[in-house]
């Protein structure tokens, strides 16, 4: 018992409410700092990153196709270049913002507490990143051919149908993409945690499995273009990162089992 107070007393020091307060604002401040500077290195490089978010448009497109992205407002080309800018240099600096996470909250937190956090906080942007990569690679390819499908030369309509893209549509788009689908990959994260502090367990979601399945794909029908393919593109990972969940909260299962 000696111990375990002597424990307890080197890790959690007390500390006034006011002093947390200021070292949340001092952390907060520095990571605005890191987004904006990561935003401003993003910007030199506004040009490369633009060609990176369109190439899949670029290769989707065909030669008789428009193989271009306009924009019919005044500054809207600038301030789609400030947006993929901000949007990268929030991608570039989301490890920075995690750090500051740890490094607020790691002393409040026990030892085998730390232990058990830790792995979640550096799954957490692997997880984020791959759903980027995944909507990149996988979903776009194969949903934007589906949308350039309904072009048409004319032949018996009046007027032919051919797509006239806005650039801040299609980036807006493409960006929100990625952020959806970054989203959504914490979901071993946010179950695994959940059933680390015993709110849900391997068997519930084992018994709600066929109920996740329908979720699931509506949540992949909101979130995707209305094409089959990009809802099976995200449903199909989904689907397989709960099962993943499963399985992690039944391997960490032992761990926090209570003591007797």
């Amino acid at each position: 018992m000696s111990d375990d107070t002597t424990l307890s007393t080197e890790e959690h020091t007390a500390k006034p409410i006011v002093a947390h307060l200021v070292e949340l604002r001092a952390r907060l401040i520095w990571v605005i700092g890191m987004m904006v500077f990561g935003t401003a290195i993003c910007f030199v490089f506004v040009d490369e990153i633009y060609g990176f978010l369109v190439q899949p448009l670029a290769n989707a497109m065909e030669e008789n196709d428009t193989n271009r992205l306009i924009y019919t407002g005044l500054t809207e080309a600038f301030f789609t270049y400030m947006k993929v800018a901000f949007f990268s240099g929030i991608f570039l600096t989301f490890p920075m913002l995690l750090i500051q996470i740890w490094v607020f909250v790691a002393p409040g937190l026990y030892k085998n507490e730390r232990r058990v956090f830790l792995p979640f906080l550096l799954a957490t942007p692997v997880l984020f990143f791959l759903g980027g990569a995944c909507v990149y690679y996988m979903v776009i390819p194969m949903a934007w051919p589906f949308f350039l499908s309904f072009q048409s030369a004319g032949g018996d309509m009046a007027l032919p149908i051919q797509l006239e893209a806005r650039v801040s549509e299609y980036l807006d788009l493409i960006m929100t993409l990625i952020f959806a689908f970054g989203i959504c990959f914490q979901l071993p994260v946010f179950l695994t945690l959940l059933g680390r502090v015993g709110l849900v367990s391997a068997e519930f979601l084992m018994r709600q499995r066929k109920y996740a399945v329908i979720i699931t794909f509506i949540l992949a029908a909101f979130l995707t273009p209305p094409d089959m393919i990009s809802q099976v593109m995200l449903a199909v990972p989904l689907l397989a990162l709960y099962e993943l969940s499963i399985i992690l909260i039944k391997l960490s299962a032992p761990k926090i089992s209570p003591k007797t």
